[in-house]
């Protein structure tokens, strides 16, 4: 009977989001990157991070278009800091003979560390990984129709070591790992020579309510 109480408190704590945010790109000047990102890549190449006008972006005018070709092409949110969240965003697979990516990164050290989640047009799924040191390691991957030139939605929930990975509203993946443990950065990612355009990028904090 001493562990009641417990069990009864345990039964009242809830997880709860707080300082969330959402950039469109609407207000940031086109033809350059954005402001506030880190736009950059993970290995060799040249990464093209630019806000460019799009009459597809679900919230118009602009969306920040990758064009460039490099191994990872990253672009981080600067002055974010999530341990425990979300980060969300819509992408639309443009074109790419390698690859037509659009993923999302959280706890970012810097541009060589994170975990990243991605679906892939040209492989119809959805894979999640983490990278050290610039090395890439696939940990878990789900078969998904993913359609070029159409808008999708991807989403991370992360807690703890518990990472739950949704497309278009459908839950895909779920996976537990411990490799970065501390709050990082979050933000979006493509690969190699992937022309993908990204909009509605979207990220919160989680907090434990009583």
């Amino acid at each position: 009977m001493k562990t009641l109480p417990t069990v009864i408190l345990m039964s009242f704590i809830s997880i709860s989001i707080a300082a969330a945010g959402t950039v469109n790109f609407d207000d940031l000047k086109t033809g350059t990157p954005p402001a506030g990102w880190t736009a950059t890549q993970t290995g060799k190449g040249e990464a093209r991070w630019t806000v460019v006008a799009d009459d597809s972006a679900p919230s118009k005018p602009n969306v920040l278009k990758q064009s460039g070709e490099a191994t990872y092409p990253v672009c981080i949110k600067e002055g974010t800091s999530i341990q425990n969240g979300f980060v969300e965003v819509k992408f639309k697979p443009v074109s790419g003979k390698e690859d037509q990516a659009g993923g999302v990164i959280w706890r970012c050290k810097d541009a060589d560390n994170y975990y990243i989640a991605r679906a892939n047009a040209l492989e119809d799924n959805v894979t999640i990984y983490h990278t050290i040191k610039g090395k890439r390691t696939e940990k878990k991957r789900t078969d998904m129709k993913v359609s070029s030139n159409q808008w999708h939605t991807l989403r991370v929930d992360f807690h703890g070591n518990h990472f739950t990975v949704t497309l278009d509203g459908k839950q895909s993946i779920e996976w537990t790992d411990d490799t970065f443990k501390d709050a990082g950065k979050v933000g979006i990612w493509t690969k190699a020579d992937s022309v993908t355009l990204f909009d509605d990028f979207s990220f919160g904090a989680a907090t434990t309510d009583i």
